[in-house]
């Protein structure tokens, strides 16, 4: 099985290589520190399953996942990370990962890859159980229901990728404050506390229509 790695945190990417090479199974081919990476090295590798984190500087792996598999639908990707959160989950669904396991079960990766180059999905801990739920989608959703203009949704659309504000702002050429205003406004529409909960909100309703 052929397997690149890739984490912002050196040291865990190192730990990881260490662990599945224990498995005589398993030649890690690379290791890597960001989403751009992950992208690069899949071209070059073409690996069996490519491990990823979630929350990395410059490109999301959520976001390199999305590119790779536009440009590669077969390809295996396995997220490994610290956050079970709800709107990564839905991401990571939506996009075609083959599965979503947390660190913290680190005797389940060598599993967990096992499956996925088996053909499998894989969610660990806790997650399985989210997933009916998280995938539930409101038929019909429309956003001019709430009073969201299309700008509005093009922000709720950028927050729900994993966007910051700063980001958004780049990407829209609009000032952060701006952004923050329109997060803030959309917020108050939608009865919602959060980003977090603005980003779950989005993909439970399948990106919604104006």
């Amino acid at each position: 099985m052929r397997v690149i790695v890739v984490d912002d945190d050196k040291l865990v990417a190192v730990s990881l290589k260490t662990i599945l090479e224990s498995e005589k199974e398993i030649d890690v081919l690379a290791l890597g520190g960001s989403g751009k990476e992950a992208i690069l090295l899949y071209r070059q590798h073409k690996p069996d399953i490519l491990l990823m984190d979630i929350r990395m500087e410059e490109m999301s792996g959520l976001e390199a996942a999305e590119q790779i598999l536009t440009q590669d639908p077969q390809a295996k990707i396995l997220f490994l990370t610290t956050f079970s959160d709800d709107a990564y989950i839905v991401k990571a669904l939506r996009i075609g990962a083959k599965g979503y396991i947390l660190k913290q079960d680190f005797e389940g990766i060598v599993p967990a890859l096992q499956a996925v180059l088996g053909g499998q999905t894989v969610f660990g801990g806790d997650i399985a159980g989210k997933i009916p739920a998280l995938m539930h989608a409101t038929l019909g959703f429309h956003y001019q229901n709430y009073g969201i203009s299309e700008k509005e949704k093009e922000i709720i659309e950028e927050v729900a990728s994993g966007l910051s504000n700063k980001e958004i702002a780049e990407k829209l050429y609009l000032s952060e404050g701006t952004v923050r205003n329109y997060v803030s406004v959309i917020l108050e529409k939608l009865d919602l506390r959060d980003r977090t909960q603005l980003a779950i909100f989005y993909y439970r309703n399948q990106g919604g229509k104006l």
